[in-house]
C-alpha cells in the first residue's frame, strides 16, 4: 500500500536527495533513504514502489525546492537593461549554488538516465519545460535578449554551477563573478543596452 502523506513524502525525496549528492545513484536505497530522513526502516518503500520511482520524483523535487515565486516576480521589477540581466544572472548562480545537493543530485539524476530510458523521458520533459519558462518569462520582461541568449545563458551557467560545486578551487569567486559578467555582455552585444520603448 502506497501512503499519501505529502510533507513524509516531501522529507523522503529531500532525503533522497541528499544520498544522491553524497552516495551517487548506486548509494540511493531504500534503507539510506530511510537512514537519511530519520525514519523506521520501511518507510521509503511505503511511499515509493521502486528505486526508480524514488529517482523519478527526486527530479521533480529538486525543482519544486529551486522554484521561488517571489523571486520569479522580484526580476519583473526594476529597470529594463542589460546590467539587470546582469544582475539576475548572479542572482540565479548564486541561488542555485546555495542548493548545491540539490545541483550535484540532477547530476546525479542526469548521469543515471544515459542508463535508464523511463528516467531520461522525465527528466527530458521536467528540464525543457524549465528550459521553455526561462524563454517565455525573459521575452515577457521586456529585458533585452532573445530565446537563443536565454538557452545560451542557460547551458553556460549550468556548467559554471557545476565548476563551483564540484571544483570549487578551479575559479575564485571574484572570477565567478567576471564570467557571469562577460558572458551577458558578450551575448548582448551588439544590442542596445536598453529595450525598445
Amino acid at each position: 500500500m502506497v501512503r499519501r502523506n505529502p510533507e513524509r513524502r516531501a522529507a523522503l525525496l529531500d532525503a533522497a536527495i541528499e544520498v544522491l549528492a553524497r552516495e551517487g545513484a548506486r548509494g540511493l536505497t531504500f534503507r539510506a533513504v530511510d537512514q537519511q530522513a530519520g525514519v523506521p526502516v520501511g518507510t521509503a518503500s511505503n511511499y515509493f514502489s521502486s528505486r526508480a520511482e524514488i529517482l523519478k520524483h527526486a527530479g521533480e523535487r529538486v525543482y519544486e525546492r529551486l522554484v521561488d515565486d517571489a523571486v520569479i516576480a522580484g526580476g519583473l521589477e526594476g529597470p529594463r537593461d542589460r546590467a539587470r540581466v546582469t544582475q539576475l544572472m548572479h542572482e540565479l548562480v548564486d541561488r542555485v549554488a546555495a542548493f548545491p545537493t540539490g545541483f550535484l543530485a540532477l547530476l546525479e539524476l542526469r548521469l543515471e538516465a544515459a542508463r535508464r530510458p523511463e528516467l531520461r523521458e522525465v527528466l527530458t520533459r521536467r528540464i525543457r519545460a524549465d528550459v521553455d519558462f526561462n524563454v517565455e518569462y525573459h521575452e515577457k520582461s521586456g529585458l533585452p535578449g532573445d530565446g537563443t541568449m536565454v538557452v545560451l545563458l542557460w547551458l553556460a551557467l549550468n556548467w559554471l554551477i557545476m565548476e563551483r560545486l564540484t571544483l570549487p578551487d578551479l575559479f575564485t569567486d571574484e572570477q565567478r563573478h567576471d564570467l557571469v559578467t562577460a558572458l551577458v555582455e558578450r551575448l548582448l552585444a551588439g544590442q542596445p543596452a536598453l529595450p525598445p520603448a
